[in-house]
């Protein structure tokens, strides 16, 4: 075990002893795995950014949501008694260790009237304040919102208070139709205004769930959507499965679909009264799964790139390096050290190299992060789903930057391992004089 140190300590000395021969490999390594470490921690924050605003947009990773064609119009989302009581009793029976349920209530397009103006917004979406609490802690606020939202309150994303010259405690008026199909209006105190411009955030507004609830005609405890947000989200098509099968047996429900296709279809199909359909995120993301896939390809693409650049770097240097030294090498035989300690000083030297690059290639790609979070990307249509309070946000996962680091140093092993045994192979004569 002494000499084991022994050697490492030797190869230590001579990485520093001969650090100039090592510069281009040393630059080719941090440049390498700072641009390999900003792309996949870059594609790994926007992923989150995406999942994150879906998951806020449609309350859980596994959402029932309820449809109803009682009503002379074609359908609404709603729950009620029954529906809610076969969903909430068969996620308790399936054991899928929710860690948050979330009730809401949603309508469809509705009316904002302020100081003679007036903007349709697409989502109402009415749900219990404290319930929701993490939800809205996350989230990236212009104004407020105020502590105590309460029943008359209401949360406008940005873009709408500006089109309509709203401020936080102001009051507005809100026009929908109950359900069945008449108008209702409700005077509501602008309580927060969020930073949110995506096509998730833009022209949808929180109220109260029990105010929406009454504005819509239904009982205080209904409800359109329930939503479930997993501890393990990865779980969740399985946990969808076990679900359908309980709540079935309890009411009536809708085919499971697996894309927004798939949803609109088994939507439309013929059915009567009240029907209650299972979704999780992929099936509501399927088209910007498709993007995320094309961005997949290009971060693979480049990520094989970089990883064939340094591959070439480090073998050209270490070639270079092995034939320069062979003398050094040859008299480190002829004095008594062993083939076997000579390569473990080789290895040593590449493998500190590389860990040295490492640090500072991954502060380096930090750098890079944090001064791409402040370019601006309105030039591109739809990119705000991507973004975190309009910045581009690197998530720097341990197991990604585990996995690079893995990916770098075989690649440098595999480099020094082969060379190492051909060179310590030669006869002491031919090291000796520098033969190749």
């Amino acid at each position: 075990m002494e000499r084991f140190f022994t050697v490492l300590k030797l190869g230590i000395k001579y990485l520093y002893r001969y650090k100039r021969r090592y510069y281009f490999l040393f630059a080719a390594l941090i440049f390498g795995f700072t641009i390999i470490s900003f792309i996949t921690s870059t594609k790994d924050g926007m992923y989150d950014s995406v999942y994150y605003s879906a998951q806020s947009h449609y309350a859980g990773d596994i959402v029932a949501v309820g449809y109803d064609r009682n009503t002379n119009r074609n359908y609404i989302h709603y729950m009620g008694e029954k529906e809610i009581e076969a969903v909430l009793n068969s996620a308790e029976l399936s054991g899928i260790n929710a860690q948050y349920t979330l009730l809401r209530t949603l309508s469809g397009a509705f009316f904002i009237h302020f100081n003679g103006l007036a903007v349709e917004l697409k989502n109402l979406v009415g749900c219990d304040w404290e319930n929701e609490e993490h939800l809205f802690n996350k989230m990236y606020f212009d104004e407020g919102p105020e502590a105590d939202i309460g029943d008359d309150g209401i949360i406008l994303s940005s873009p709408v208070a500006a089109q309509l010259g709203v401020k936080q405690g102001d009051s507005i008026i809100l026009e929908l139709e109950t359900r069945f199909g008449q108008k209702n209006t409700g005077v509501f105190i602008v309580k927060g205004i969020v930073k949110d411009v995506s096509i998730f955030g833009y022209y949808k507004a929180y109220i109260s769930r029990l105010t929406h609830n009454r504005l819509l005609h239904f009982e205080d405890n209904d409800c359109s959507s329930i939503g479930f947000f997993l501890e393990d989200p990865t779980a969740a098509e399985k946990d969808r499965l076990g679900l359908q099968e309980l709540i079935s047996a309890k009411i009536q429900t809708g085919q499971l679909a697996y894309d927004r296709e798939g949803l609109y279809h088994f939507r439309d199909m013929p059915w009567e009264g009240n029907i209650v359909f299972l979704y999780t995120l992929p099936v509501y993301l399927s088209e910007i799964a498709y993007l995320l896939d094309a961005m997949n390809i290009i971060t693979y693409f480049l990520y094989g790139m970089m990883l064939l650049t340094i591959f070439a770097s480090a073998a050209v240097t270490y070639r270079l390096i092995l034939h320069e030294r062979s003398r050094e090498m040859g008299v480190m035989r002829a004095i008594g050290f062993f083939a076997r300690d000579m390569r473990l000083v080789l290895w040593t030297e590449i493998i500190v190299l590389g860990v040295i690059s490492m640090l500072a290639g991954f502060f380096l790609a930090r750098l890079l992060s944090w001064a791409v979070s402040f370019l601006s990307f309105s030039w591109f249509p739809g990119f705000e789903i991507f973004l975190k309070g309009d910045k581009l946000v690197a998530m720097y996962l341990p197991q990604t930057i585990l996995v690079n680091a893995i990916l770098l140093l075989s690649i440098l092993v595999i480099l020094a391992l082969f060379p190492s045994f051909r060179i310590l192979r030669k006869n002491l004569s031919g090291l000796l004089s520098g033969e190749t």
